[in-house]
């Protein structure tokens, strides 16, 4: 690839999602974090990018960087495997009970929960802002939002601040969601949604994992964890029985949604 071309697909890449880490942009324009690094640099010095530790935002002009725009990731994976979401949602629904303090990631399915959650009383803990928008006039919701970075690609508050944030705080329930199941492994998109759950998780009771049948087998760019780290997880009926079996194995309860 040019350096001309490389440049224009991070300016891309950054204008669409809004915020990167380093590991996620030497991936995809398979190149090392070094090259990204001075890209970056030269980004920021137009203006175009401020850097953070470990990453960088976009703070330029999107429309003037991106020609075929697409839409985001949260609203993208929203349309996928939503009958089976819906019905995870309602099975979790059950896990939780009034007067408790939760924590819900910034995932889809965790938003449909949310949903199930409407007019509970809950102390409810988020890093997610379509989330915490659900409950800005729900009296019976104490919210609790961490701050931190905007992450527009999935609506979600990243960064260092988000995770000193999470580490001032202890739930009962954690409500996990994960981009892929394979080999015993939890995975998600990129490192600053793991350096986040894995905040999460240091700080919950209970892990409960919200995956529908078509994560399992997946992997994605981060590694989030063990499987065996999770206390227990929900999903749909499709869910095929050798997975089924790599869940009992991890010693998981299994709640098959119907």
């Amino acid at each position: 690839m040019l350096i001309a071309e490389r440049q224009s697909l991070l300016r891309e890449l950054l204008a669409q999602r809004g915020m990167s880490d380093l590991d996620t942009l030497a991936s995809e324009l398979q190149v090392s974090q070094s090259t990204v690094r001075r890209d970056l640099e030269q980004l920021e010095q137009k203006g175009l990018v401020t850097r953070t530790h470990g990453g960088a935002i976009w703070v330029g002009d999107r429309e003037s960087a991106t020609t075929n725009a697409r839409p985001y990731a949260f609203d993208q994976r929203m349309e996928f495997q939503v009958d089976a979401k819906r019905k995870i949602a309602r099975a979790a629904r059950k896990l939780v009970k009034p007067g408790e303090t939760i924590l819900l990631d910034g995932g889809t399915t965790t938003f449909y929960l949310a949903r199930e959650l409407a007019g509970m009383s809950l102390q409810l803990i988020t890093n997610s802002l379509p989330i915490a928008n659900l409950f800005l006039n729900d009296e019976h919701i104490e919210l609790i939002l961490t701050g931190g970075l905007m992450y527009p690609r999935y609506g979600v508050l990243l960064g260092p601040m988000a995770e000193s944030s999470l580490s001032a705080i202890h739930t009962k329930t954690l409500f996990l969601s994960v981009a892929g199941v394979h080999d015993g492994a939890l995975y998600n998109q990129n490192s600053l949604l793991v350096h986040a759950e894995r905040k999460m998780m240091a700080q919950a009771q209970r892990i409960v994992l919200l995956a529908d049948s078509g994560k399992f087998g997946q992997q994605a760019l981060a590694r989030l964890g063990e499987l065996a780290e999770i206390d227990a997880v929900v999903t749909d009926a499709a869910i095929p029985h050798e997975h089924r079996d790599a869940i009992g194995a991890a010693r998981c309860d299994l709640i098959i949604a119907e």
